[in-house]
């Protein structure tokens, strides 16, 4: 292999998607605004709790985003015939991007709030570990929203294994994106009958990674759509390409599956467990919200678009750099507003509590970008031989 045609493949790996920073950021409000609305009653309040509710889709948003970044390295190694990114160094930069502020998130909610006093070892221990969804465990405190991190860890963990299985089943003869997608494409059902049948039986289950294949396996499906589009003979996708060059109308059809997921169809708003239909329904109309949002900043970039400009602000990349902190510390955040101006619980006042919390988890998680997170990815290097560079092409995010 030639210098050049090594660098020309860092660049097809890496690629930049400078407008899905922005997204990122807006799947960590999505997550803080549904909490907010939680705290202030508004849940059983019509239409205001419905749509409040389901800004839980900022989760689906992250999965799929998760799906996209990590998975696409491995299926552009994948389509060249090439090695997949080493193990140990992508799972050494995941343990540094999520590990530092996540034990500060938890030694904080263990240690200061007065419903977590008298938490034993072993709460501790599974706390820290994310294994508090699985059975044996518990969500505590200022960080029951932690569970879907727990299934974030989960499947960093899994997709070197997946990806080789995904090669070993679907590239016998060489890439082949039909097969690669055939093979998502089941793995999203596998879920959702998931979802239908393990899901009502088995208490728990309903948190744990397989009910959420079908969005991981979003976000991989776009990575194999990109992969294939750069390559000189790859299918074009003119369709999805079409659609993902107007974000007016992406917006639009997310916006109309977000009302949907908003109706009973969507299930209960409330903490009742819906009916395997509802349930099934929710995760699909939430798959095809995150991917919408998404596509005009993956497939849809085009020179001088305003949209891309103005989801590439440099203002609005910056809360997506750190929104892992708002993230992690909302929750907390909204404990501590909640005594500080003593706001009961399920008694309005969301306006104001979704004022302060947003300001308050700004300027914490900046600090935490600083102070924790910046320093620790610094040390992704760390006993690791220097990797090919070169000059990107396009700016994007880094996850």
């Amino acid at each position: 292999m030639t210098t050049t045609s090594a660098v020309a493949q860092v660049d097809r790996a890496h690629d930049t998607y400078p407008g899905l920073d922005t997204m990122r950021a807006v799947g960590a409000f999505g997550v803080l605004g549904t909490h907010t609305a939680f705290w202030a009653g508004f849940y059983p309040s019509g239409l205001l709790g419905a749509m409040t509710a389901r800004l839980d889709v900022g989760v689906a948003i992250f999965f799929v985003l998760s799906g996209f970044l990590l998975g696409r390295p491995f299926l552009v190694a994948m389509s060249d015939g090439r090695s997949a990114p080493k193990s140990g160094r992508y799972l050494w930069k995941r343990f540094l991007r999520i590990m530092p502020l996540y034990v500060v998130t938890v030694v904080l909610a263990l240690a200061v709030l007065p419903d977590n006093r008298g938490a034993d070892w072993l709460v501790w221990l599974r706390t820290v570990t994310l294994t508090q969804i699985y059975p044996g465990g518990e969500l505590v405190a200022g960080i029951t929203h932690m569970w879907s991190l727990c299934v974030e860890v989960a499947f960093y963990l899994a997709l070197p294994l997946l990806m080789w299985l995904l090669r070993r089943t679907t590239g016998r003869h060489g890439w082949n994106v039909k097969s690669v997608l055939m093979a998502l494409a089941v793995a999203s059902v596998a879920g959702w009958v998931w979802i239908a049948v393990v899901s009502p039986r088995v208490e728990g289950a309903a948190l744990w990674p397989p009910a959420f294949a079908a969005w991981f396996a979003a976000g991989l499906a776009l990575a194999a759509v990109t992969t294939e589009l750069t390559r000189p003979s790859g299918r074009r996708f003119p369709a999805l390409v079409s659609l993902a060059r107007q974000p007016g109308v992406c917006w639009t059809m997310a916006a109309a599956f977000f009302a949907l997921a908003a109706t009973p169809l969507g299930g209960p708003v409330l903490l009742v467990q819906a009916t395997p239909g509802e349930a099934v329904t929710k995760n699909v109309l939430y798959t095809a919200v995150a991917v919408l949002v998404m596509l005009p900043s993956i497939l849809g970039r085009q020179a001088d678009s305003s949209y891309d400009n103005l989801l590439a602000l440099r203002p609005l990349r910056h809360l997506g750099a750190i929104s892992y902190g708002i993230f992690c510390l909302h929750l907390l955040i909204i404990h501590a507003v909640t005594d500080w101006l003593d706001l009961p619980l399920y008694q309005g006042h969301g306006l104001t509590l979704l004022s302060v919390t947003v300001v308050a988890a700004i300027v914490t998680a900046e600090i935490a970008y600083r102070v924790i997170e910046r320093p620790a990815m610094r040390l992704r290097g760390v006993g690791q031989a220097p990797a090919v560079t070169a000059t990107p092409t396009a700016s994007t995010t880094s996850h």
